[in-house]
């Protein structure tokens, strides 16, 4: 079957929207595994079934916000305002211009301090979750649709950062590049997890793990797959990410490679593995 047959199969399939809005963090300490590819391409693909889809960029590179092609120059309001001086999520939030129903929360460069200003706030676990439940609640006085998807796309690290993005979800969606290193560090993310779960957030889980740049020709990708589901036999997706050249190419273009090139195997790949997501519940 080509391409544009695998295309037009995914573009008939319909998906049934939450019973609730579903919240992910993206996380993995380990940089290069594919974590703003994950989310934005993720959520592109959910918002064009029709999903309503929120991008939160926690990252000081603010990578995200570049692929969904929406301006965070410092001069710009970020998830930094809303972080550190409380501004509201819907002051800052934006629509992206390539995909309908799809919105961002852009980051900039300022987020990179906000590690060091929210040690000494109160409550500052928890104010990515305040910020949320407050723009849920904005949505339903406007009468706006109910969010169905937020992507927490996490900086490279295990701080306050990430930390408030573990408060603020129910699920952790976990990319894991398929070569040697893949699951070094992992044990560190997951006692994080369990931390995070027994003092701040009990309905914190791990519900996906999913296998990245996968290059079918190695032996290599083959063996970290297969090692990677016996670890986690229920949580890794059926679908791999494999190795490619437009999704890297994407973000170049300040798109994502959903909209970039929907009928290459990378835009099918996070298509199928979206669909895998929704129909998992």
């Amino acid at each position: 079957m080509s391409e544009k047959q695998k295309f037009q199969e995914i573009e008939q399939i319909t998906l049934d929207r939450p019973e609730r809005t579903r919240i992910f963090t993206i996380s993995n300490q380990k940089g290069g595994v594919g974590k703003t590819s994950t989310a934005v391409n993720l959520a592109a693909a959910l918002a064009s079934k029709g999903m309503n889809v929120l991008v939160i960029d926690n990252d000081p590179q603010g990578n995200a916000s570049t692929a969904l092609n929406v301006e965070h120059g410092t001069d710009i309001q970020s998830t930094y305002d809303v972080l550190i001086d409380d501004l509201p999520l819907a002051d800052i939030i934006k629509p992206c211009p390539d995909v309908e129903n799809l919105l961002l929360a852009p980051a900039n460069i300022d987020l990179a301090g906000a590690e060091i200003e929210l040690v000494s706030m109160v409550a500052r676990e928890n104010r990515l979750k305040g910020a949320l439940a407050d723009y849920a609640a904005y949505r339903e006085r406007e009468g706006l649709p109910r969010l169905d998807y937020v992507f927490i796309d996490c900086p490279p690290s295990l701080g306050l950062l990430t930390i408030n993005a573990f408060c603020a979800a129910q699920e952790v969606l976990i990319p894991i590049q398929c070569e040697y290193y893949a699951l070094e560090g992992l044990s560190q993310l997951l006692k994080n997890i369990q931390m995070i779960q027994k003092h701040l957030n009990s309905e914190l889980h791990i519900s996906t793990i999913m296998l990245t740049m996968y290059d079918g020709r190695t032996n290599l990708a083959s063996q970290v797959a297969d090692e990677v589901r016996q670890h986690f036999p229920k949580e890794v997706l059926k679908t791999l990410i494999p190795r490619s050249v437009r999704i890297s190419e994407a973000p170049s273009y300040q798109q994502t490679v959903i909209s970039y090139d929907p009928t290459s195997s990378g835009s099918l790949a996070y298509f199928n593995a979206a669909i895998e997501i929704a129909q998992r519940g």
